[in-house]
């Protein structure tokens, strides 16, 4: 073989091995569009520690917080589609937000989905003072009293919001929403009495159940959360196909590379298998499960459509 054919040869072979190498060659940068400390922060930190070997590269987590997720999400639909600068998003500004207000992205057209990570129902929970012990006690109570009872969440439009409103549509519950800026006041005043009950994240209410200061009756998720194992579904109460489930997932401007959305779909799918990963996740109160971009892009169309329905029974406005 002359020395041209090796060097050739040589040549052909580095740059297959390149190619093979090819995507991320650099840190990716991952955004949220919440402040640092909140259920998205926490779900995104274990699951980066699991992806970066995987991966091969940093997952550099940036917070871009305003208008409920809003504000990132309009910022990763201009952003370049080179595969480093994705969105850990919840499901709330693609499935709820563009029925109440107008939104800066298209869901079908602006982003590339890369897959669902995790989902957490809402968590009903009363005051241990309240005559409700369990869920059927709150439809029935509230139909004897229609202008007595009313729930909190953290705010209009919210995912524990639509819980208690889709909640109010199959059952018939007489209840007032009480909306508030954030989970946290929510759940303060839940402990001092001002409010008797919340449609509320998991996470934070683990700790007032457990040290029995207030009372949890049903998650609204398909299925028992693992953060709350003995609190039963609203499905398993009577509710049957009651599924009210807010959800993680990643994605990136629309356009992304076939070759970087097969990488991630790969290194999701192995992430899945990390046990040690999956439950770090689960202990933030939002239950694991990698699902595929097209199974992602499903539960998108499904939920976005019962949303809008919900959104235009209740008639839910934005602020």
């Amino acid at each position: 073989m002359s020395s041209r054919i090796a060097a050739l040869v040589l040549a052909a072979a580095c740059a297959s091995q390149t190619w093979a190498q090819g995507y991320p060659n650099k840190p990716i940068r991952v955004v949220i569009g919440y402040a640092p400390g909140g259920s998205a922060d926490a779900g995104i930190r274990p699951l980066a520690r699991v992806l970066e070997p995987l991966l091969g590269q940093p997952i550099v987590i940036e917070n871009k917080p305003g208008n409920a997720g809003g504000v990132a999400m309009e910022f990763i639909a201009k952003a370049p589609n080179d595969g480093y600068t994705l969105y850990y998003f919840d499901s709330g500004p693609l499935t709820v937000a563009p029925h109440i207000s107008k939104v800066g992205y298209d869901i079908n057209k602006s982003f590339t989905v890369l897959g669902h990570v995790c989902g957490s129902g809402s968590l009903l929970v009363v005051h241990p003072a309240t005559p409700f012990k369990s869920m059927a006690d709150v439809v029935t109570l509230s139909k004897k009293e229609p202008d007595k009872w009313s729930y909190g969440t953290s705010g209009v439009g919210g995912p524990h919001h639509l819980s208690g409103e889709y909640f109010k549509s199959v059952t018939g519950a007489q209840l007032l929403h009480v909306p508030y800026k954030g989970g946290g006041p929510a759940m303060t005043d839940l402990m001092g009495g001002q409010v008797p009950m919340l449609f509320s994240s998991l996470g934070p209410a683990v700790g007032a159940v457990k040290s029995g200061k207030i009372r949890a009756l049903a998650v609204t998720s398909l299925t028992r959360s693992a953060a709350f194992p003995d609190v039963p579904t609203m499905d398993e109460l009577g509710l049957k196909g009651f599924d009210s489930n807010a959800w993680y997932g990643l994605l990136g401007p629309a356009g992304l590379p076939a070759e970087v959305v097969t990488r991630w779909s790969q290194a999701l799918a192995a992430a899945g298998k990390d046990k040690v990963g999956m439950d770090a996740i689960n202990a933030t109160g939002c239950d694991a499960e990698i699902l595929s971009p097209a199974a992602t892009v499903e539960k998108i169309k499904v939920d976005a459509a019962k949303w809008g329905r919900v959104v235009k029974e209740a008639n839910i406005k934005a602020d």
